[in-house]
């Protein structure tokens, strides 16, 4: 009964925010938002003003179809704009993208249990997902986790930027770690070779790469975007091939956006 509660509970809102219109963005974003961007979001941070203005209005454009709510824990202005940016980030450098995959994010109040969902019993070790089934188009996200992954800029770990990441994957209708929509397909290959070596290294030992990334080539995909967007630098010098095929991917150096 408690599951079926549960599911009512997520599911009859859906309706609605899928058929609500859609804002018109126009209007530049308030300072005040500008202002917790510049503080709390490194990859703005290091953005020319010319894109940050860019950045602003993409981020705005997200938040004005995709609704960020709290489960048993208040959202605050801070993560929403920490969502958006988890979306914006990797999408940056393409023009007009939107996430039609997506209507709802929801932030829990600690890890849960991805397959009941719950933050009180089961296994409890889930930071963020993807929905499906019931759950289709919708994402859910630890919030203390989503705000570790921007108040942390020493380690290659972003929950946010992850999940948003199995969203791209996710749009030639597979999540396999191939992201069609981003790669073009002569570069499918090598990207494919380049993912097998790597997570055979990780298996032995010997790789920087997150040890979650040799679950399979979603995961891969998932955990080197995190390590390619936060630590660019050091992303590059250790995996030069992987940086050069992400580059390609994504439409942009990220090492040329730090100092």
């Amino acid at each position: 009964m408690q599951g079926l509660i549960l599911f009512l509970i997520l599911i009859i809102p859906i309706g609605y925010f899928i058929l609500r219109p859609r804002k018109s963005v126009s209007a530049p974003m308030p300072a005040t938002d500008t202002q917790l961007l510049q503080e709390h979001v490194p990859f703005y941070q290091y953005l020319s003003k010319e894109d940050q203005l860019i950045f602003q209005q993409k981020a705005m454009d997200f938040l004005s179809y995709v609704r960020v709510h709290g489960v048993n824990t208040t959202v605050s202005e801070l993560d929403k704009l920490l969502v958006a940016s988890s979306a914006v980030i990797p999408i940056f450098h393409f023009n007009n993208w939107h996430y039609h995959n997506l209507t709802d994010v929801l932030l829990y109040k600690d890890s849960f249990d991805a397959d009941n969902f719950s933050t009180v019993e089961g296994n409890r070790n889930t930071l963020g997902m993807v929905g499906s089934g019931a759950m289709q188009r919708m994402m859910i996200l630890s919030q203390p986790a989503l705000r570790e992954g921007f108040k942390n800029e020493k380690d290659k770990n972003n929950t946010g930027i992850h999940e948003f990441v199995h969203l791209l994957d996710k749009e030639d209708g597979v999540t396999d770690g191939i992201p069609d929509a981003l790669l073009d397909k002569q570069y499918t290959l090598p990207w494919l070779k380049f993912m097998s070596e790597e997570i055979a290294e990780i298996k032995k030992g010997h790789s920087d790469i997150n040890i979650y990334g040799a679950t399979n080539h979603a995961e891969f995909f998932a955990v080197a975007s995190e390590y390619f967007f936060k630590q660019p630098a050091q992303f590059k010098e250790h995996h030069p091939e992987l940086y050069e095929l992400m580059e390609k991917a994504f439409g942009i150096a990220t090492e040329a956006q730090r100092p």
